[in-house]
């Protein structure tokens, strides 16, 4: 029987709200901005210590261009090149990589950086550390092995009930950088209300880029029926702005790595998408997702600021040494 034209599904026409600010930070950029200098000017291999950034495309890439990723320092062969991800690191591991004669680059974002010497000076005054975040991220493991004596990891608002603490008035809280604003926010008001003199840092330790995407996704969340989420699986801040997307109010919300992981059954009765991506995820994979939509019917991409970026991070300082 054929088919006649009133009878076929009718075409779909909608629209893609953009986030603005998406995709990689200063942080990040850096950070694979380090692999790929190193590999210029040492050349393959360049062994990097756990994942650079955690996405997926970034890695195989850098692995395409002569990149070794380690779990551990011990699978580095002596006196190689060790770089360190955005991630950081404990004083343990650059001890490590001192007994191998490994020659280190640091590439520890700026602003996780600043959470580790926060770590450091409170220690050295002796007050007890509770470090918001997720047990067995790296950004955790590496901030507490600065301080492991008075670093107490605390998982969220049901973790405090259990916590104690040796004097009340020297506790002070800092946190992941990746970390949902809203949750960690949330885990504070729980810490406060339970130990009234808690001190806070001299400055929010969730990073700029971290805040901005989730202002950004919020906008996204109020407008559209579906949010889209580029990133991966093992990215905190790309998972965190599902969380956020959903808990702003969007009726689904969904991460991906690629075009091809969308399910076009999301796609039913959605005239409005809303499309992001994790500070990890590089703009090139947000653009296959736009061909994507724009092939299933989303022509109409409307760009939603929610705030604007210009910062940028210096190229670890043995990497500028040996470019001058």
């Amino acid at each position: 029987m054929t088919t006649t034209p009133s009878s076929q599904p009718a075409p779909r026409h909608g629209r893609v709200l953009l986030a603005s600010p998406r995709s990689w930070c200063a942080g990040v950029d850096r950070a694979v901005l380090a692999v790929e200098k190193a590999l210029e000017q040492y050349g393959p291999p360049i062994y990097v210590r756990h994942e650079i950034v955690h996405n997926k495309y970034v890695v195989q890439s850098l692995q395409k261009k002569g990149a070794v990723f380690v779990e551990q320092t011990d699978e580095v062969p002596e006196g190689s090149i060790i770089l360190f991800s955005a991630h950081g690191v404990a004083p343990t591991v650059h001890a490590e990589a001192a007994a191998r004669n490994l020659v280190t680059i640091d590439a520890t974002c700026p602003l996780v950086t600043k959470v580790h010497r926060e770590a450091i000076r409170y220690a050295q005054q002796d007050y007890d550390i509770l470090l918001i975040g997720h047990e067995g991220h790296e950004e955790v493991i590496g901030t507490t092995g600065e301080a492991p004596d008075h670093i107490t990891l605390v998982d969220g608002p049901d973790d405090v009930a259990d916590l104690s603490v040796r004097d009340e008035s020297k506790v002070v809280w800092l946190s992941q950088t990746t970390l949902s604003v809203d949750e960690t926010m949330a885990t504070v008001d729980s810490l406060r209300a339970r130990f009234p003199q808690l001190t806070s840092p001299p400055s929010d330790d969730i990073c700029y880029a971290t805040q901005n995407r989730q202002m950004a996704v919020k906008k996204l969340a109020e407008r559209a029926e579906l949010v889209i989420v580029v990133g991966s699986k093992n990215s905190s801040n790309s998972v965190r702005m599902v969380e956020v997307a959903l808990n702003a109010g969007a009726p689904a919300a969904h991460l991906v790595d690629f075009a091809h992981e969308i399910d076009e059954a999301w796609l039913e009765d959605v005239t409005t998408i809303g499309l992001t991506s994790g500070a990890s995820a590089p703009d090139a994979l947000v653009d296959g997702v736009l061909q994507w939509l724009a092939h299933h019917g989303y022509n109409d991409v409307e760009t939603v600021t929610a705030a604007d970026e210009s910062i940028t991070f210096a190229l670890p300082h043995e990497l500028r040494q040996k470019l001058r």
